[in-house]
Formats: structure tokens, sequence, C-alpha cells
């Protein structure tokens, strides 16, 4: 089964339709409490946005966390944060880093597991949108680091942390999707280009350590009202095009995709209710992804949820 046009544009398309979606069924039946209990996360990009909401569902749901991000002083702001939240203040961590830089990445994964001994989570949420404008004219050096940030960054921290997991016989790696994994963006061509190699990363990754007791999926979040659309509505319909800068005031307007929604399947994607579960792309505003422990023999026999090259037959156009 190859996913169809409609899925492509559904899957984490920044438009207003994305808050009147019918939200997964059961979704709120995916109960936080306890889902993580006993388990360890890494979460990059923790300190504001999408990231700090996981990490906010993370701790209710029992686990311990560290987060990491560039700005140390968010950091902290995110730090006092979830302690408040967390029924063990010490249960949380904290490191300035940068993921496209190797040495920071094997700071970070050597920091948690110095406090906390143990690591079975990492979700790569770290990233950026990066030039805008035809990529003729975009600055190559924040093309390049974009790519650097989106995935070098995802790849780095799997590296450094995949021994560990390997030793352990177990592990769950979360990968952040977005829009451009599954549809053209123009004007943001490094983003999309990034988002299109991490979800075909996690899927190759997925393959290589199956069996081995680690699950890795990439989660689309949906058109989500972060500091990455007010980015878009900063740089203007001359930069980002017409028909994008109006959608992106549209989400604006109908408050996008809801960022607990996403979290909820950062935590299901993270727990033992998903074991055997992997190498998927998994939309959290538009997939039952809840119902999905019930169809894992589908998933492991079919492509569905995964990037796949669509045929003339798969449209019934006979070409041949």
């Amino acid at each position: 089964m190859r996913a169809t046009a409609s899925d492509d544009e559904k899957i984490d398309r920044p438009i207003a339709v994305l808050a009147r979606s019918v939200r997964p069924s059961g979704w709120r039946e995916a109960h936080l409490t306890g889902a993580l209990e006993g388990r360890t996360a890494i979460i990059t990009g923790g300190s504001h946005g999408l990231g700090l909401e996981i990490a906010r569902a993370f701790v209710a749901a029992g686990a311990r966390v560290l987060a990491c991000a560039r700005d140390a002083t968010a950091l902290d702001n995110a730090r006092g944060e979830l302690e408040s939240l967390a029924m063990d203040p010490a249960s949380i961590a904290v490191i300035a880093a940068d993921v496209s830089a190797p040495g920071d990445v094997e700071r970070v994964v050597a920091h948690a597991l110095d406090r906390f001994t143990r690591v079975e989570v990492l979700v790569n949420n770290a990233g950026v949108y990066g030039p805008k404008g035809p990529t003729e004219d975009v600055d190559w050096a924040e093309w390049e680091q974009t790519i650097r940030v989106n995935l070098f960054g995802s790849v780095l921290v799997c590296r450094a942390l995949l021994p560990h997991l390997r030793a352990n016989g177990y592990g769950k790696i979360v990968q952040l999707s977005g829009g451009g994994a599954t549809s053209p963006l123009p004007r943001l061509s490094a983003y999309a280009a990034s988002k299109a190699a991490v979800v075909r990363f996690a899927e190759t990754l997925a393959e290589e350590v199956r069996g081995t007791g680690i699950d890795v999926n990439a989660l689309a979040p949906g058109g989500l009202n972060t500091r990455m659309l007010d980015e878009i509505l900063e740089a203007g319909p001359e930069r980002v095009g017409s028909a994008y800068y109006q959608r992106a005031l549209e989400q604006r307007s109908s408050g996008g995709s809801p960022l607990d929604l996403a979290a909820r399947l950062a935590v299901f994607l993270a727990s033992s209710n998903s074991d055997g579960i992997t190498g998927k792309l998994i939309s959290a505003p538009w997939d039952s992804w809840s119902e999905l422990p019930e169809r894992k023999r589908d998933l492991e026999s079919s492509d569905v949820y995964t990037l796949r090259r669509i045929v003339p037959g798969d449209r019934d156009l006979q070409w041949e």
C-alpha cells in the first residue's frame, strides 16, 4: 500500500484545517500517567516549543528527562518548570549543547549516562527552518548549517547513544519530521530536504537495528503555532511565497495543531505500548495511532506510514 496524494498533503501541512481535524480515535485515552515510569529520555531542542511540551508530557508520564538546547538561559527556565512538575526534581537535568557539533553530542550522552546510569529513549526534536527564498539566492552557509542541525544533529545523537541501547537490548528513538518530508516546500529547500532525509534515515536505522529491541519512528506533529511559525510570518510573502505565507496566517488564526497531541504521540512511541512498531512515519493529528498496538501485524507486513515512490498503477494509470 502506497501513500496517496491526499496523505502527503495531510501529514504535516501547516494550514488552518489542522485545527479543525478530527483527532485520532481514543487519543484522550492514551493515558500519560505511569506510561514512562522508570525510563530516562534525552530530548534535544527541549527548551521551548514542542520540545518543552514533550518534556512536560514525559515528566507527567513518569520519565526522568535530560533536555538539551543551545540557549542556556532558556534551558534554565525549562529546568525550573520541569522540576516543579516532577515528583522528584532530581529526575530533571539540562545541558547546553549544539547537536550539530560531535563533541557537544558526546557530552550530552555522557552526562545523561553519568546522571541517570541508563537511557531508554531519545527524542530528536532540535531543528531549524533555515534560509528562506529561492535556492539560488539564499546564503549557502545557512543552507548547509540547516542540514547540519536537522540531519547531522539527528544522526550524531543516534550514533552516540546506539551502543548503549544495543548493550541494553532495548530502546526507543523518536525523530521529529516536518512538512517538507512528504511534499515540496518551495523557498524552504534546506528544511524540506533535511526533513525528508531524517525520515528516510529513521526508516533505514529501524532496519539496521531490527531484532535488537530498539524501535525507531518518525513523528509528524502537524502545523504548530510556535516560534518557527513566527519566523515564516516575519519573513513575509516575498521570501516564503504568497501561498505559503497566506497558509501561515490562516494557521496562526486557527490555532494550528495542538502541541499536546504531538507530545502524547511522543509518549506513546517512547512507551512499551508501542513495542514492535518501528520504521514508521506517524502523524499526530491525522493517524489513529492509539489503535496501532492492535494493528502491529498489519504494520509489519506493509509499507503503511512510510515514504515510497508512487508508480502509475497506484493512481489507476495504465501506462504499460
